[in-house]
C-alpha cells in the first residue's frame, strides 16, 4: 500500500494542477476510487482480469476515454501531450508503471460525469458517486468492504 498522504502530495495534487481540474472533491475521489480499486496501490493488475494500474482501469474504457473524450477536447489533448508526452494514444500498459498518467486518466474519465462530486467529508456520497461512475451497478464493490479500504489506506 502506498503513503496516502505522500500519495496525495506527490502524484494526485500534481496531476490536477496540471489537467487545472484540481478540487479537494476531486482529490479525495480519487483517493478514494485508489483504495477501492487497488488497495491504495498494492496491486498493478487484476488477478483474475484485464485491469490496469492503481484505478484498475479496463483497457476498453482507456480506448474510449482517449477516443471519445480526450481527442475532441483541443485543450485537454494540449495537456496531456505537453504534462504526460502523449502526442498520440500511449499503450495502455503506461497506466502499471506511471502513477501521474494513471490518475490523470482516471480523473479524465471523472471529468465525463456531469454530476458534481460529493464534498470529500460525505463518505456515503463519495461511495455512490465512485459505484454509479466508476464500478458501476454491475461491478462488485461492496459498500462495507469499501469503506474499509479507504479508510485503511487514508490511515497509512
Amino acid at each position: 500500500m502506498l503513503d496516502c498522504s505522500q500519495f496525495r502530495t506527490l502524484i494526485v495534487e500534481p496531476v490536477l494542477s496540471k489537467l487545472r481540474v484540481y478540487s479537494k472533491n476531486a482529490e479525495e475521489l480519487l483517493v478514494f476510487t485508489c483504495a477501492a480499486e487497488s488497495l491504495g496501490g498494492t496491486f498493478l493488475q487484476h488477478i483474475k482480469g484485464q485491469t490496469l494500474g492503481i484505478y484498475q482501469m479496463e483497457p476498453n474504457k482507456y480506448t474510449d476515454i482517449w477516443a471519445n473524450y480526450i481527442r475532441a477536447r483541443s485543450q485537454l489533448a494540449t495537456l496531456m501531450a505537453i504534462h504526460f508526452g502523449c502526442n498520440k494514444i500511449p499503450e495502455v500498459e503506461r497506466l502499471v508503471y506511471d502513477l501521474h498518467f494513471a490518475t490523470a486518466m482516471a480523473r479524465i474519465h471523472y471529468l465525463r460525469i456531469t454530476t458534481s462530486i460529493p464534498d470529500p467529508k460525505d463518505i456515503d456520497g463519495m461511495w455512490d458517486y465512485y459505484k454509479k461512475y466508476y464500478n458501476t451497478e454491475k461491478g462488485k464493490a461492496k459498500k462495507e468492504e469499501t469503506l474499509k479500504k479507504y479508510q485503511d489506506f487514508i490511515r497509512s
